[in-house]
């Protein structure tokens, strides 16, 4: 049986995140699927004739080549770091030439920066691979893989796959809240104010990073609609999964409260060994938040002292402690499990 783990995203973005992971075997690496937006995208913008890129530099800064690779990074991104967790290779973009033979058997990567759950999100990147449209990418993805090591095979290295979606940030940040009385907002006001009173803070994630204190923030504070925004979304994301365990009879989605670990960067950047948590690496303007990463942006000389690499995304030493919550997380963190311990016991299983 194909177990799921669904993760409320952090930081930039409120995100959910899920993972698939079979429960039935173990001799080989799990091949691995990344849908999503920019926080996973790894290239397929490149291909792509989009304004919402990450292929010049400083962006790659920190790779080997220190040449930029299409994420919204310095270096690596979370699915990155799940790549090294489980013993592979980093997904290619689904739409890179290079995605032939063998490397299909690693897995894809279908991400594409500025996509949303709503089909109008990110409208004004103009050409971005939808999710919907990602999905039938998956589904070729399946029959090139079938080509190439047979319907059977290919059917199993599916099921037993990882697959890590994240979706909904930009749905909030480059649609409802992009223009003030934009369509979506008008369609979901009376919505939006019978389900604000007895909303608390503790989801404090759009209205934190730099982009939003710079356009919204006149002192540095959290912007308090885009949190009551972020404290509406996430305990519906947990409700329904803990609603679909119930259904299945089993804990095929795991809930991970990365909200929280991004609290935990703003009200402490120290003890991550960060110096700040409200200005961007890369950028310009207040707080380094307008705009993204170009050669002619401020640059910080230490990455890893930052939260934020650009106004929107996280740097990898960043993406490197959301990984490893992941994949290690406290039950305050994690439920019903860790990744590290639904991979243990799936061993169990195999065994």
């Amino acid at each position: 049986m194909t177990s799921l783990v669904a993760l409320a995203s952090w930081l930039v973005l409120v995100l959910s995140l899920a993972m698939a992971i079979s429960t039935t075997r173990v001799e080989a690496a799990r091949a691995f699927f990344v849908f999503g937006d920019s926080l996973v995208d790894n290239g397929n913008n490149n291909y792509l004739a989009t304004t919402a890129r990450a292929d010049s530099p400083p962006y790659g800064i920190d790779t080997p080549s220190r040449r930029p690779t299409g994420r919204f990074s310095n270096g690596k991104n979370i699915p990155d770091f799940i790549s090294d967790a489980l013993g592979s290779e980093p997904t290619l973009p689904y739409l890179s030439p290079e995605l032939q033979g063998n490397r299909l058997l690693v897995g894809a990567n279908f991400a594409s920066a500025g996509i949303g759950i709503l089909n109008d999100t990110g409208i004004q990147f103009i050409n971005i691979i939808r999710m919907y449209r990602q999905l039938q990418y998956f589904q070729e993805y399946q029959s090139r893989l079938a080509d190439l090591v047979g319907n059977d095979e290919a059917q199993r290295i599916v099921s037993e796959a990882l697959v890590l979606i994240t979706v909904g940030g930009n749905d909030f940040v480059n649609n409802y809240f992009l223009v003030p009385f934009s369509a979506r907002s008008r369609q979901f006001k009376t919505v939006r104010t019978r389900s604000a009173e007895g909303v608390g803070d503790r989801h404090r994630t759009i209205g934190l990073r730099p982009a939003e204190l710079a356009m919204r923030s006149p002192n540095g504070q959290c912007t308090a609609e885009l949190q009551r925004a972020a404290g509406l979304y996430n305990p519906q994301l947990v409700q329904m999964i803990s609603g679909l365990n119930s259904e299945l009879g089993d804990n095929v989605f795991i809930a991970a409260n990365t909200q929280q670990r991004t609290n935990d960067f703003i009200s402490n950047p120290g003890a991550y060994g960060f110096t700040t948590s409200k200005v961007a690496c890369c950028g310009q303007g207040p707080y380094n938040g307008l705009g993204l990463c170009t050669a002619a942006s401020n640059l910080c000389p230490n990455r890893d002292v930052y939260a934020f690499w650009d106004p929107f995304h996280p740097t990898e030493r960043a993406n490197g402690i959301i990984a490893d919550m992941i994949l290690n997380g406290s039950p305050a963190y994690m439920t019903p499990m860790n990744l590290s311990t639904l991979l243990a016991l799936d061993t169990v299983t195999r065994t």
